[in-house]
């Protein structure tokens, strides 16, 4: 496929990529028996997933040029994995194999409305093994922002990289979004979580995440996330939300969007103005992959100059569309789907 550049007019200049992501990438395996417990499960579809991943596939079907570094293993599911980027037009020669460590997989079970049993394996995965040299290989000066995620600083030596990755962006002026992407069993320590992405965001312009992550990333006491929760739903042990956005705002980023499904989503910014973004209700099929598709939605508007509001209303938008279909990225919504979806519901 040939190149094309994208004009960067808020920098007047001329980059290859409009975004980089980086970070985790897999083969998901989702169940076809909708509403099966998980034993009664009889096949599954395959398809494509991995949160920077699905982002890069995201941006590209609504128009962006998206070029993605992680990492594969020598093995025919990096070829599955590599080919369907390709066929998307996802930028990836840039990402390397990794010949003694595998591809990883998620396994799905779906349950709706709300039970959605989620297996990772990855153990001696690949992805998680991105270098800095990795990174030096990468076009971040060629793209106008940089996405990273925070499963991708949950080990070494992919968070070192990731840290890079992310200096580097800003030391060139790029900017830099994060996706919170909490996903406790893939820490030693869950707690350690909060402290790694703290430490991370003086990096970042942009950071998106739940309300769940949000208080993961700024449980100030240690001692009140038990490694056995992925999720903290105590009243007790929450706290104050407001508290925790600030908390994150005050050591960097310009602006937290917080995504709250049904509700929609809020923009905080640094100067205290908090946004809020209509949702488009749906009948929800599949919520795995619907955070993604927000993120893609949000990262096209904001990269095109979209104001605040409407880049999170294109997020709720692409992130509503996703949650009523099977998967991740092989179902994320064109631009002509997105402007159809939202002309049947009044418009923006």
């Amino acid at each position: 496929m040939k190149k094309q550049e994208s004009h960067d007019f808020r920098r007047g200049s001329v980059k290859r990529y409009d975004i980089l992501t980086i970070g985790r990438s897999s083969i998901d395996l989702y169940a076809n028996d909708i509403g099966a417990a998980f034993p009664d499960i009889k096949s599954f579809g395959a398809f494509v997933g991995g949160c920077p991943t699905n982002i890069s596939v995201g941006v590209q079907r609504l128009g962006l040029r998206a070029a993605l570094l992680t990492a594969v293993g020598k093995d025919p599911v990096g070829e599955f994995l590599l080919k369907f980027l390709k066929n998307e037009g996802v930028e990836t020669r840039f990402i390397p194999h990794k010949p003694d460590h595998r591809t990883s997989a998620v396994v799905l079970g779906i349950e709706p409305p709300d039970r959605f049993p989620l297996i990772y394996y990855r153990d001696n995965c690949a992805d998680i093994e991105l270098t800095i040299d990795d990174v030096l290989a990468a076009p971040i000066a060629e793209s106008r922002a940089v996405l990273i995620s925070g499963t991708g600083l949950s080990k070494e030596p992919s968070r070192s990289a990731t840290f890079y990755a992310a200096e580097k962006a800003r030391s060139v002026g790029n900017q830099v979004f994060l996706d919170l992407d909490f996903r406790a069993d893939q820490w030693h320590d869950p707690r350690a979580f909060g402290v790694v992405v703290r430490s991370a965001l003086r990096y970042i312009d942009i950071a998106i995440g739940t309300e769940e992550e949000v208080k993961a990333a700024t449980l100030m006491d240690l001692s009140q996330l038990t490694i056995e929760h992925s999720q903290i739903s105590n009243p007790e042990i929450e706290g104050d939300m407001a508290a925790a956005i600030r908390t994150l705002l005050s050591a960097g980023p310009a602006a937290l969007i917080v995504k709250r499904g049904i509700e929609g989503a809020d923009i905080h910014l640094a100067s205290g103005e908090v946004i809020h973004a209509a949702p488009f209700p749906v009948e929800v099929y599949n919520t795995l992959g619907a955070g993604d598709a927000f993120a893609s939605g949000f990262i096209y508007g904001n990269l095109s100059g979209w104001g605040w509001e409407k880049s999170a209303r294109l997020g709720n938008a692409t992130g509503a569309i996703v949650v009523t279909r099977h998967g991740c990225a092989n179902f994320m919504p064109t631009m002509p789907e997105v402007d159809e979806f939202v002309a049947e519901r009044g418009g923006w």
